[in-house]
Order: C-alpha cells, then structure tokens, then sequence
C-alpha cells in the first residue's frame, strides 16, 4: 500500500533555494550542454531516452517558453519531475507557472505541478535514484539509492519533486 505524498502549500524547500549545480570548468558546461541538446534533439524527434521528454515551461518574467529535457519517473502510478541539480531556472519556472507541457516528437502533453513537502520526498528520490543514478549520481554528493530515509530527508530540500497530473 503506498502513502500520498504531502503537497506543499506553496514553495518547498526554499531553505535550500541556492543549491544549484552548474558544471564548474567551461569545459564541463560544453559537455552538458551537448548531452541536454543532444538528448533534446532526439526527443524532440520522438526517440525517448531513458523515459526523457522535453518540458516547456513559461519564463516567469519574459513569459516566454523555455525548455530543457527531464525524466519523468512514475511511482505506483504518479508521475514526479526531480530536479537533481537543485533549483534550477526550470524549478523557478514551473513554480511559479504551476503547468507545462512535456513533449516527445509530435506528442504534447499538457500538466499541472504541484511541488511535494520535503517529508514526502525520500520514497520519490530513492526510486528516481534506482533509475537513472549512472545519469544523475553525481548530483546527489555520495546518497544513493540504498541510503537509509534520514539520509534522504537531511538532502531533501535541495532537490525539488513535482507531483504532476
């Protein structure tokens, strides 16, 4: 039987809002920057990896789209965004828009967002760590997947969940 996870109220995880984890070395960011458009490219064209979509979100003061790729994970039946860099500019986006579209090829799919308490995140980032930690490990600063629940909890606040429907 799983639990509901709690939704919060309005921001979570704002004591940690200035985790944000940028490649360091100008070399660093081209490397991640060839890997989002080349995995954006792809999925534009309708070949997901690894579960990737791309996610439209509106800019919260130009109001343009803006888009990177993400992974959506689904667990007993619910679909959650993490953000394993932290607070990123699609997290600042996306809650202050609360919708966006995820897309793969032609398909768009429309949602809404809703951002889980940090008590609700450990069962969410444990299974996003099962799935992609050879892609996202290193974000997490040596938790894993196997981590016991106060670990997960202690890092919570810098890693934003969304619930979205």
């Amino acid at each position: 039987m799983s639990e509901t996870p709690d939704i919060a109220a309005g921001s979570a995880g704002t004591g940690a809002a200035t985790r944000y984890v940028m490649p360091a070395t100008p070399a660093g960011r081209r490397l991640a920057g060839l890997f989002n458009t080349s995995v954006a490219w792809l999925t534009r064209r309708g070949i997901s990896v690894w579960g990737s979509r791309v996610l439209y979100v509106r800019g919260r003061t130009s109001g343009q789209l803006r888009s990177t790729p993400v992974n959506v994970l689904t667990v007993d039946g619910r679909r959650y965004l993490v953000a394993p860099r932290g607070h990123t500019q699609w997290v600042r986006n996306l809650r202050v828009a609360g919708e966006g579209e995820l897309r793969v090829g032609r398909r768009i799919e429309r949602f809404t967002a809703t951002e889980l308490t940090d008590d609700a995140k450990p069962a969410i980032l444990r299974a996003y760590l099962k799935r992609w930690k050879f892609e996202v490990g290193v974000f997490f600063d040596g938790v894993g997947a196997d981590a016991p629940d106060s670990a997960l909890l202690e890092i919570a606040p810098g890693y934003p969940v969304f619930l979205i429907g």
